[in-house]
C-alpha cells in the first residue's frame, strides 16, 4: 500500500466548524466589502474567491449562523431572494445554458467552511468542461474576480 503523507490536512481534519464570527472568513469578506455583489441587512451575496466558473457566487446570511435549521424564517426568506436575484444577474450577464445552485452541509458533504451557511450559484455552459478539468485537474478562468464583481453589480436587479 502506498501512502501519502499529507500533515498539512491535519489542521482541516481536526479543526471542527468554525463558529465564531471573528473567525469566519465569509463574515471579514461581508465586513471587508471588497468582493460584496449586494447585501442589505439580512443577507449578502458574494463572489467565491476560488470559483467553478466566472460568475461564481455564495448567497449567505449576514449573521454568522452554520447549520441550516437555526436560520431565521426572515433569513431564509432574504437568502433565497439573494438566489433568485443572483440568478437574474448571472443569466444577463453571462447568458449560461444553466446554473447550479446548491449548498453544502458540513465538511464531510464538501463544506468548505461550514460554520456559515451559504447558497453556491454558478453559471454553466455547454462545453465548460474541457480537458484542462479532465487531464490536468485545472479550471481556466477567462476573467478576473474584478471583472466578475463589476459584471454582475452592473446586472444586479434594481
Amino acid at each position: 500500500m502506498e501512502r501519502l503523507w499529507a500533515g498539512w490536512r491535519n489542521e482541516y481534519v481536526t479543526g471542527g466548524d468554525v463558529h465564531d464570527d471573528a473567525a469566519c472568513v465569509l463574515c471579514r469578506v461581508i465586513e471587508d466589502g471588497t468582493y460584496v455583489v449586494w447585501r442589505d441587512e439580512l443577507v449578502a451575496v458574494i463572489l467565491n474567491a476560488f470559483p467553478y466558473t466566472s460568475g461564481h457566487v455564495m448567497v449567505l446570511p449576514v449573521r454568522h449562523v452554520g447549520d441550516v435549521e437555526d436560520v431565521s424564517r426572515e433569513e431564509v426568506g432574504a437568502v433565497w431572494a439573494g438566489v433568485a436575484n443572483s440568478v437574474r444577474a448571472l443569466k444577463a450577464g453571462y447568458s449560461p445554458d444553466g446554473l447550479n445552485m446548491g449548498a453544502n452541509l458540513g465538511r464531510v458533504a464538501g463544506a468548505g467552511i461550514p460554520g456559515h451557511f451559504h447558497v453556491h450559484v454558478l453559471p454553466r455552459w455547454n462545453g465548460d468542461t474541457n480537458f484542462m478539468t479532465s487531464v490536468a485537474e485545472t479550471r481556466v478562468l477567462p476573467e478576473s474576480l474584478d471583472a466578475t464583481l463589476e459584471n454582475l453589480k452592473a446586472n444586479w436587479p434594481k
